[in-house]
């Protein structure tokens, strides 16, 4: 796969100085639990499902020591990592990483070395959804603190809705061509790179982004990345692991009444799935897989109809709450394959959406197809749709 020119890119900065970090060292170069934070940042690309180019923009004197944690870091992949030295401004060091993009590289994700714990799935989704979109796509998370605007003397001057409120987080997506020109068209320094792409005229959609994807910055982020580098989401290297393949399978019967939400997605138009929750399908199929390859039961078993908590409730109640088990047990997900059969929805227009928006939910890659059984059966007639998923799971090794 190292052969093969990838479509895709990863600009990391770690050109920043670290001054309230207090380390003494460039924040990329600080040690979290006995690796960098480069590193960390390289080891997360890695674990992606396709290729990157992985360019690391780095302080002018540290690239012979970027390019050793790289080689070491990315071992068969390292000719895919590219050092560069950094510019005065963060923009500037972004035109730096852009130039050095190959050729092939058609979708490019500005990250934040800082994040170093951003789940692979959230490139993924950010990937994905760039080239679904042909826009400009940002990771955020709601803003739960209540915001005050003040004035210059320190009165609060309004209460601000916060409902309209995201934080941003890193990688930031964009289609290659369009960033290049907007970076080649700036005039003015701007916070981040969507910012720079909505100045030059382009649109800019949010993706849920993830807790684990906070920025280092101070101590207490420090050490709050020691701890998480210690625990169960960040796995040892060398650790050993079990892989456990599961199987799920979710059936309903239309119903007209009902709004169809299939894959955490609405569908307007089309009628709903009859069942004690949302009959999400997709969203069962895979809490069935998921628990099955992990060994914890399945969804009739989890989350019951006789709970009145689940009555109505979403696909992704569901998937968060296998997650949550997952956790409990020591496991993690690799992948999720989920094939829907049925004559409608048509999936093809939406396919892509379907993906990012669970492997955002779930953590890891999720492929949907769709197929037909050519009027035979209950879905050949139009009655309803069936969902079949296949999940590989990871854990420990006893």
């Amino acid at each position: 796969m190292v052969g093969e020119a990838p479509s895709r890119a990863v600009v990391v900065v770690a050109a920043g100085s670290g001054t309230r970090l207090a380390q003494g060292l460039p924040k990329a170069f600080v040690e979290v639990a006995g690796r960098t934070i480069l590193e960390w940042s390289i080891r997360g690309i890695l674990r992606c499902p396709v290729p990157y180019q992985i360019v690391l923009v780095v302080p002018p004197s540290l690239t012979t020591r970027a390019q050793e944690l790289a080689a070491t870091t990315a071992g068969h992949a390292a000719p895919l990592v590219t050092v560069v030295a950094g510019g005065p401004s963060r923009q500037a060091s972004v035109a730096a990483g852009l130039a050095a993009v190959a050729p092939a590289v058609t979708t490019v994700l500005v990250h934040d070395s800082a994040r170093c714990f951003t789940p692979p799935a959230q490139f993924e989704a950010v990937a994905l959804m760039v080239e679904q979109t042909g826009g400009g796509v940002v990771p955020g998370l709601p803003v739960s603190d209540t915001i005050k605007r003040i004035t210059s003397s320190g009165l609060v001057a309004e209460t601000v809705d916060r409902s309209e409120l995201v934080a941003m987080q890193t990688p930031q997506g964009f289609p290659r061509a369009a960033l290049d020109a907007a970076y080649a068209e700036a005039e003015v320094d701007h916070t981040d790179d969507a910012a720079l792409f909505s100045a030059a005229g382009h649109d800019v959609v949010v993706v849920e982004g993830s807790h684990d994807a906070f920025k280092i910055t101070t101590p207490w982020d420090l050490q709050r990345a020691e701890m998480l580098a210690g625990g169960s989401a960040v796995p040892a290297p060398d650790a050993p692991v079990e892989h456990r393949v599961g199987v799920g399978i979710d059936v309903h019967g239309f119903d007209a009444d009902q709004t169809l939400r299939l894959g955490t997605l609405d569908w307007p138009g089309e009628p709903g799935l009859a069942g004690h929750s949302d009959g999400d399908a997709v969203a069962h199929a895979m809490v069935d897989a998921i628990l099955s390859a992990a060994r914890l039961g399945d969804i009739g078993s989890r989350f019951g109809t006789a709970d009145p908590r689940y009555a109505g409730a979403s696909g992704a109640v569901f998937l968060e709450g296998t997650l949550e088990l997952l956790a409990e047990a020591g496991a993690r997900i690799v992948n999720v394959s989920v094939q829907v059969v049925g004559n409608r929805p048509r999936l093809a227009a939406r396919r892509m959406e379907m993906e990012a928006a669970l492997t955002a939910i779930v953590g890891a890659p999720v492929s949907v197809s769709a197929t037909t059984t050519d009027g035979l059966g209950f879905t050949g007639r139009g009655e309803g749709v069936t969902v079949i998923a296949t999940a590989l799971v990871e854990v420990a090794a006893r």
